[in-house]
């Protein structure tokens, strides 16, 4: 794909842009930079290669859930007058 100076107008016309031409210039020339990188990946053979949504590995960083001691039901309500049926008692929200 050729990008011109016609396209970067247009594009910046789109997006409700004001381009000087120096900008203009600048952009074309960038632009067509990154257009040329993509074709140089198209080059790539990755038909061996599994598709993936992230590039490295990742693993939980997080401490495994042990439990632990807790309040029983009824140390946990005994202080609150907003209860009901063994629960906590909040505003409706629909």
């Amino acid at each position: 794909m050729m990008v011109t100076e016609e396209l970067v107008r247009r594009v910046a016309a789109v997006a409700r842009l004001d381009l000087t031409k120096d900008e203009v210039e600048k952009f074309t020339s960038q632009l067509s930079d990154v257009i040329k990188w993509f074709d140089e990946l198209e080059k790539v053979d990755t038909k061996d290669v599994e598709p993936s949504f992230h590039p490295l590995k990742t693993e939980n960083v997080f401490r495994d859930d042990e439990p632990g001691e807790c309040l029983s039901q009824e140390e946990s309500l005994s202080n609150t007058s907003h209860k009901e049926d063994g629960f906590f008692k909040g505003p409706k929200s629909v």
